[in-house]
């Protein structure tokens, strides 16, 4: 009996080595600096080790002094969530009165966890990836309430949000077609990329998060002052403007009430732990409607997925995937290879030659003014410059897509229309209509029409003679009118300088 029980434990001893992966090999890949966590936080975020080369047996001292993994998976994603937490707890006054705030908005925490379940699988498995705290899943709940199509005053944009520099910095695409501060993977990426070049430039994710709000520049600077005058350089320890000093109590209140709903009355949405969505690739340009039809998926929850596309087409040669729910991208695969009737585009971008008024651009594509200014979002009283790109009606005879310079780099540029007063100005001794267009920067073709005059014309000396010139250069001809104008300008002044001064918005991303 003694030698059963012993050759059932070598038995055990032998499973346990099968089980157990070996040491890590030195040549494996090592994690990028910025994503390893700090001592203090490396409780559960250390790096994955997977198993190579073959099997090993392992003394029963070796097993004992290796962790156990659980075999159980996740419950939801939110279980996975907090299994991936990694970031040393902020207690303080601030977190209480945050976690108060939500614990009264009830509704609020319900729409914002219902937005999360979108996109909230991919940013998890990204975390992951990178081995970074999961705490950061929760992030865009205090940026932009999971919504993509957030834009700030400060024209962050995105569920991110990604001031336009800094979506520049980190490669994401914006133009007339797409802004990539608002797609799902693009924004995820840069988002973590930035979040992890900031944890290596200070060592610390509450002060990479400070960061992440107030600009790198900005806390440097803070720690700085700090170590000149013997103070602590932790988050706590710095002077911020507030709406960076809630930032980190903020998350740290939705990291508590996810941690533990029950504590908070919250009812937080089940969110299966798979993915929500998957990527689709679009080989040939295609209206969004289209392709949210072939899909089998309404055009609002195609934009949710897809928030980037500014226009109503897709470019496949700046946007050559799309994300579709998990189980329609089969059938959108299936529908587009069947697809048959009439083209999948019905919008192609053109270039405007010269810069030309709303008007002449709609007439030159054969659409109304009205459509051409909704289709492409051009105010009123604007000027399309010349080289400026829009959308435009598909003929039939179009048979090529756009091409990927035009589909990545496509921009709408306008200029405010010129306001014009009529002037009269008298003719010198040897004036000619192409004198006085060359006077005042017009054409002669101009000047010739509003004189009824030969192009090649001339005129007598004091003859008084018509043209149209921008208000603020037809103003300094009329002592009169200048003085009033100058008035205006004067009391706009004293109205700006009476004025209080804003305090500027502290987000410097």
């Amino acid at each position: 009996m003694k030698l059963f029980h012993i050759a059932a434990l070598a038995a055990l001893l032998w499973l346990a080595g099968c089980a157990t992966p070996p040491p890590a090999s030195p040549t494996a890949a090592a994690p990028a600096p910025a994503a390893v966590p700090a001592p203090s936080e490396q409780q559960a975020s250390a790096p994955a080790v997977i198993p190579s080369g073959p099997l090993q047996q392992i003394t029963a001292g070796e097993a004992a002094s290796r962790g156990v993994a659980q075999l159980q998976p996740p419950a939801d994603l939110w279980e996975r969530i907090r299994r991936g937490f990694a970031m040393s707890n902020l207690e303080n006054d601030l977190v209480r009165q945050q976690e108060q705030w939500y614990l009264t908005r009830p509704d609020y925490i319900q729409r914002m966890t219902e937005r999360s379940r979108k996109y909230l699988f991919h940013i998890v498995e990204e975390l992951e990836r990178r081995n970074m705290p999961t705490e950061l899943a929760l992030l865009p709940f205090i940026e932009s309430a999971f919504n993509p199509q957030a834009v700030s005053s400060a024209r962050a944009a995105g569920m991110w949000q990604f001031m336009p520099a800094t979506g520049q910095y980190f490669e994401l695409k914006q133009n007339t077609f797409r802004d990539d501060r608002r797609d799902v993977l693009a924004s995820t990426r840069a988002a973590l990329d930035y979040l992890q070049k900031l944890y290596g430039m200070f060592g610390d994710w509450h002060l990479a998060l400070a960061a992440y709000n107030w600009g790198e520049g900005s806390v440097g600077r803070a720690i700085a002052r700090n170590q000149r005058s013997g103070q602590g350089t932790s988050y706590n320890d710095l002077s911020m403007p507030n709406e960076t000093r809630f930032y980190v109590p903020k998350l740290q209140a939705v990291k508590n009430i996810v941690a533990n709903p029950d504590n908070f009355r919250a009812e937080l949405p089940l969110i299966e732990n798979h993915p929500y969505f998957q990527s689709v690739t679009v080989s040939r340009d295609i209206d969004v409607e289209l392709a949210a039809r072939l899909a089998d998926v309404s055009v609002e929850d195609f934009k949710a997925l897809n928030p980037s596309m500014k226009r109503p087409v897709i470019l496949a040669a700046g946007t050559p995937q799309i994300l579709l729910p998990w189980d329609n991208a089969t059938v959108f695969q299936r529908n587009f290879e069947a697809h048959t009737a009439g083209q999948y585009a019905s919008w192609t971008a053109w270039s405007a030659p010269s810069t030309m008024t709303v008007a002449e651009a709609a007439r030159r594509n054969g659409m109304s003014e009205a459509d051409l200014r909704s289709v492409n979002t051009i105010p009123p009283r604007m000027l399309i410059k010349a080289g400026s790109v829009l959308i435009v009606p598909r003929s039939a005879k179009v048979q090529d897509d756009v091409t990927s310079h035009v589909a990545d780099n496509g921009q709408l540029n306008l200029a405010p229309e010129q306001v014009t007063r009529k002037t009269t100005v008298k003719a010198g001794k040897h004036d000619t209509v192409a004198s006085i267009a060359r006077r005042y920067k017009l054409s002669p073709a101009q000047v010739a029409d509003w004189n009824s005059v030969a192009s090649s014309a001339a005129f007598k000396a004091g003859q008084q003679v018509v043209v149209y010139l921008p208000m603020r250069t037809g103003v300094r001809s009329s002592g009169r009118i200048g003085a009033k104008a100058a008035g205006a300008r004067s009391g706009t002044r004293k109205a700006a300088s009476s004025t209080s001064k804003k305090t500027a918005k502290s987000k410097k991303r």
